[in-house]
């Protein structure tokens, strides 16, 4: 089987592979049409749900605030998260598999690099959007102003690129003549590895390097600036003060542990020691299921979406 889609070089034994076979989820065919279903399913539903949250926030007065222009990035990233992702694994499931370029297969990474990337910094920015309106209320108008949000909005989508860059760049600088078959549900970075036939030690002292600002150093803000906010609901006196505050950054809340929880999972957990399936079903968790918790959680947890949605919809009938 790693011999399905390769290139032969001239002079030499060896095979060069430019084009990488993407096996997806193996199994029945009728598991196989139950999850098409299913997933396409869940991408209309992110889809609207997240281009609902962004309109949400175009179209309503009461949401032009820091956090829900945080939030209409985040719900960007989720949509670029999904495109990237699920059209193609609903076609390996159409097809039993699907051959993509080397050249898609780093375009797919360096897209989904950047969503995530992205995402870790957006959260980030909204975290500390939160910690100034509990810790300091009577500064935070002042402080989180509108030229503050766009540049921690351009430098989340500008590093997370970057970052990303660098590591696709010496991905494509790997050699791959092992085998051309992708056991998984989309090109990531330790499937390629694992069947480069260069050696890769540079590479992932350079990932692990770049891991810091990218995941350790946000996950390590977010963590403080909710210990802050902890300790400042605590200290207020009455029970009604303390609910307001806490609602207010409770969403928000809830989709850092639900997405730092499956993304930690996703790359802390050693490969060697995780089946095959299981990594498939942490990827689809991080891939399919996390681009609709934003919309999911937000509309049911926040007020104020509610009462933007149901303004809206009043308007329509």
């Amino acid at each position: 089987m790693c011999s399905l889609i390769s290139n032969k070089l001239n002079d030499t034994n060896e095979t060069k592979v430019t084009y990488f076979f993407l096996l997806g989820i193996n199994g029945p065919q009728t598991l196989k049409i139950f999850l098409f279903s299913l997933f396409l399913g869940v991408h209309i539903a992110t889809l609207c749900g997240n281009i609902m949250l962004i309109a949400l926030y175009l179209k309503s007065q009461h949401l032009k605030t820091p956090m829900y222009f945080f939030l209409s990035h985040l719900s960007f990233s989720d949509i670029l998260l999904s495109i990237c992702i699920v059209p193609n694994l609903l076609d390996t499931l159409l097809k039993n598999g699907k051959s993509m370029s080397l050249t898609s297969c780093l375009a797919q990474l360096l897209a989904t690099g950047t969503s995530t990337g992205a995402e870790c910094y957006l959260l980030t920015a909204m975290s500390y959007d939160r910690y100034m309106a509990i810790c300091n209320p009577l500064g935070y108008m002042k402080i989180m102003n509108n030229k503050l949000c766009v540049h921690l909005v351009a430098w989340s989508w500008f590093l997370s690129f970057l970052i990303c860059l660098v590591i696709v760049l010496q991905i494509a600088q790997l050699e791959f003549c092992r085998c051309n078959i992708l056991d998984y549900i989309y090109c990531d970075f330790s499937p390629l590895l694992a069947i480069s036939c260069k050696n890769s030690f540079a590479l992932e002292i350079t990932t692990m390097v770049l891991s810091v600002p990218i995941i350790l150093l946000p996950f390590w803000f977010i963590i403080s600036t909710y210990i802050c906010i902890g300790l400042a609901i605590f200290r207020i006196s009455s029970n009604v003060g303390r609910q307001k505050a806490f609602s207010t950054c409770s969403s928000h809340l809830t989709v850092v542990c639900t997405y730092c929880g499956i993304l930690i999972t996703k790359y802390t957990v050693p490969i060697g020691g995780q089946s095959i399936t299981m990594n498939k079903v942490i990827s689809l968790l991080y891939t399919v299921g996390t681009p609709l918790l934003n919309p999911i959680i937000y509309s049911f947890r926040n007020q104020e979406i509610r009462a933007a949605l149901n303004k809206w919809m009043t308007r329509r009938v």
